[in-house]
């Protein structure tokens, strides 16, 4: 059963406290210079989550310009770390400082690898632990850098919100990995279609449509909640299913076209093919209509099974033109065709090399809040497809069902458990509640 909000905020103080040591006192007196500019300082970075993404991020991290330095890393898994510490190494030769002492292990590592001396923490753990390692990082002080999605339900949303604010407050920087927005052909056509290049803009289209993921089979001797945390894709307290873990980057974009979040949802979805045993609880495929405040409309689409017509794409259809975002086109009445032409580099490289300018220079860079209201915009979309309900922006943000388990630990009973088959309770439209 979901657990209240304070049991992140309860874990967190304790982990916190447990966490504490000696070199607590040094980390701390160089948080108060933290938000001072950087110059030629190195940038000594500690990662949070050693899958693909973070060993990714790290990467992309110490390939930014100037002195920079991986110092501490933390995962749930020791092999996870490992195998992470040995391909980053490779990858990025000469800038990677990680000795034992700075190799932590286990639900607490997070706060132990951020009381080491480090000045950007990377945040790239499975989304459902966003919230409380932001708050935490924030809290001590550090620049941030976090994948996306940053939470999995409402309760999370507001604490990413509130954590957002006192980042801003202590002039800390924030990245969030919805990398669209640092790719200048996406900004040049967003740009292009807020300045009126296809008139009001009535209509929007979001889709990922994939073959889906990988699935972790169950291995002898894991307790419920290691395979869960190992298969951990496909549980809503970790991933928020496909539409929040992947279509958020879709969202994200008709979000940022529309100047900020719908203020409706209504759809459907269900598992057609996910019907296996290391399926867990998640659908298959969503399809939800969204409305903004103006009365406009997103038709937002994501799927994952094989065999079908495939998009990843985001389209605006306006007064007097439409636009396909993502390939740099608009085509207007009475004007010529615009077509996108210039040098676009990686947007996962770029977005980093942003926050860590900033970092160096001391100048405003947060993305959190249009973070969080793109990753609670894909909230709102199962919170309708789950229940089948047209639901309201403002209740949604607000409800107080948070999807975190009562206690994190190896033994402790995740949020959802399988029957005697192996199988998990699948949500229900017209029973399931929509929060």
């Amino acid at each position: 059963m979901p657990q209240p909000h304070s049991t992140r905020r309860s874990f967190l103080k304790t982990s916190a406290s447990t966490a504490a040591a000696a070199g607590t006192i040094p980390a701390l007196a160089s948080a108060l210079s933290r938000s001072q500019p950087m110059d030629d300082r190195t940038i000594r970075v500690a990662l949070v989550g050693c899958g693909g993404r973070g060993s990714g991020a790290a990467r992309q991290a110490l390939s930014t310009a100037g002195s920079v330095e991986l110092v501490a890393m933390a995962d749930a898994f020791s092999d996870r770390l490992e195998g992470a510490h040995k391909a980053i190494s490779t990858a990025v030769p000469g800038r990677v400082n990680v000795p034992e002492e700075n190799r932590f292990v286990g639900f607490d590592a997070y706060a132990k690898a951020m009381d080491c001396d480090v000045d950007l923490v990377i945040l790239a753990t499975p989304p459902g632990f966003r919230p409380m390692h932001f708050e935490h990082a924030v809290s001590l002080g550090k620049h941030v850098f976090m994948e996306k999605p940053v939470a999995v339900d409402g309760p999370g949303i507001r604490m990413v919100l509130a954590a957002a604010q006192v980042a801003k407050d202590k002039d800390l920087k924030v990245g969030v990995g919805l990398q669209r927005h640092h790719s200048a052909k996406y900004q040049e056509t967003v740009r292009r279609i807020q300045d009126g290049a296809i008139g009001d803009v009535v209509l929007l289209r979001s889709y990922w449509n994939s073959g889906g993921v990988w699935t972790r089979p169950r291995m002898e001797g894991q307790t419920e909640m290691e395979y869960q945390m190992r298969n951990w894709y496909y549980f809503n307290w970790l991933c928020g299913d496909h539409i929040t873990e992947q279509h958020i980057h879709n969202l994200d974009v008709a979000n940022w076209v529309k100047g900020g979040p719908p203020v409706t949802a209504q759809g459907q979805g269900g598992r057609q093919v996910r019907d296996g045993i290391d399926h867990g609880e998640i659908y298959d495929h969503h399809m939800v209509e969204f409305t903004y405040a103006d009365g406009s409309t997103l038709l937002s689409c994501c799927r994952h099974i094989q065999g079908c017509w495939n998009s990843v794409s985001e389209h605006a259809a306006g007064s007097r033109g439409t636009a396909n975002i993502g390939a740099g086109r608009i085509d207007a009445v009475g004007a010529s065709p615009w077509r996108f032409r210039g040098e676009d580099p990686d947007h996962y490289q770029v977005e980093h090399d942003v926050l860590a300018a900033a970092i160096r220079e001391g100048t405003p860079h947060n993305e959190a809040e249009y973070g969080a209201h793109s990753t609670m915009t894909s909230i709102f979309g199962r919170m309708a497809t789950y229940s089948g309900q047209r639901i309201q922006w403002d209740a949604a943000i607000g409800s107080q069902t948070a999807l975190v388990p009562a206690a994190y630990a190896w033994d402790a009973a995740p949020p959802t458990v399988p029957d005697e088959d192996g199988r998990y309770p699948i949500p229900m439209p017209g029973t399931t509640p929509a929060f």
